[in-house]
């Protein structure tokens, strides 16, 4: 288990869907006034692009080891999504529905993670 880099991948993964939720929200927001979208769309995104990096390097228990990974994605996202919007009371996009944006990204989060170890695990020949 590669603590220091899941935590760091989870602070990237964190701050990625972060920065597309402000940037991208507020074009979408004004086609689109009851979807939102962008959230969802970036944690998937940032979430399988360092979930690929941190697992190609372990070569034993791949999907323990993404489920372990995806428990520390979960809590890296809480843990900020408190410390900066939640304890200060910040108004963000993210907010409107927040109990179902957990739920969500704990449930995307530890989906895509276990799954890439399930495939590294997987011995594949393309040929």
């Amino acid at each position: 288990m590669k603590i220091k880099l899941a935590i760091i991948y989870g602070i990237l993964i964190w701050g990625i869907t972060f920065f597309f939720t402000e940037v991208m929200n507020p074009f979408f927001s004004s086609f689109f006034a009851n979807v939102n979208i962008i959230a969802p769309a970036a944690t998937i995104i940032a979430t399988t692009f360092f979930g690929i990096l941190y697992i190609r390097n372990i070569d034993s228990n791949e999907v323990i080891e993404g489920f372990t990974a995806g428990i520390i994605f979960v809590a890296i996202d809480f843990i900020l999504d408190m410390v900066l919007f939640v304890i200060p009371h910040r108004h963000n996009m993210i907010f409107i529905d927040y109990q179902f944006h957990v739920f969500s990204m704990i449930i995307m989060t530890l989906l895509i993670t276990t799954f890439l170890g399930y495939l590294a695990q997987m011995n594949i020949d393309l040929k």
